[in-house]
């Protein structure tokens, strides 16, 4: 406070120091909403057990404002995805991801969620869940202790802290649009390669058969 009342800017008398608090609206803003984060009650494989552990007695999440885990992704602003990220899965946590409202954030828990862990080469595994949605912080481990989860949070936290609302994208003018959803066929496709695909497979029916392509050309 007494910084506060040196500054020519504000007049605070004497008399209110202990009582008046001057601050910006960023601030308060990111005070808020690091103090109140809903996780949504979401889990994959191993890291998920480690996950409840902070969320019982002895790790007590409660202490960050992070009690309330939501059973609706409508009513949650953090996604841990904690365990491995199957191709048959990465569509529903897709849609999951579109269904937050803003801001939302993704926490990737442990080696399997953040680039594919012992199981990388698997033909079944995505490799990090952040090929398809964006990532905020990432935990180490495999699993990751009760601690480590608890500095990621204290991590998005400070991430939160340097925010502004000038350039948060939730309040931008331009509408945000949905993350499409892969399709999971013969394999997975994620739909925002489909140009690179569709030209990749022009260029191979090319190769195949010159004389057809180049009758197409003309």
């Amino acid at each position: 406070m007494s910084g506060a009342r040196e500054d020519p800017a504000f007049n605070v008398p004497e008399g209110l120091g202990g009582q008046v608090a001057i601050t910006s609206l960023d601030r308060i803003y990111n005070w808020g909403r690091r103090n109140s984060v809903w996780p949504m009650m979401f889990g994959l494989a191993c890291c998920a057990i480690e996950m409840i552990c902070v969320a019982a007695s002895r790790y007590d999440f409660a202490r960050f404002g992070m009690e309330v885990m939501r059973p609706s992704p409508r009513q949650s602003d953090l996604m841990i995805v904690s365990g491995t990220v199957t191709k048959k899965m990465i569509p529903q946590i897709v849609r999951l991801y579109n269904q937050m409202p803003e801001p939302k954030y993704v926490l990737a828990m442990g080696a399997c969620a953040s680039g594919g862990g012992p199981f990388k080469e698997g033909y079944n595994v995505v490799s990090g869940v952040d090929k398809f949605i964006p990532v905020d912080v990432y935990v180490p481990g495999c699993p990751p202790t009760p601690q480590a989860l608890l500095n990621g949070l204290i991590t998005l936290q400070k991430k939160i802290d340097k925010q502004s609302i000038r350039k948060v994208r939730w309040y931008k003018k331009e509408a945000s649009e949905p993350i499409p959803i892969p399709v999971l066929g013969p394999d997975l496709v994620d739909l925002r390669d489909l140009p690179i695909i569709n030209k990749d497979a022009v260029e191979m029916e090319a190769a195949e058969d010159p004389v057809t392509s180049q009758e197409n050309n003309l």
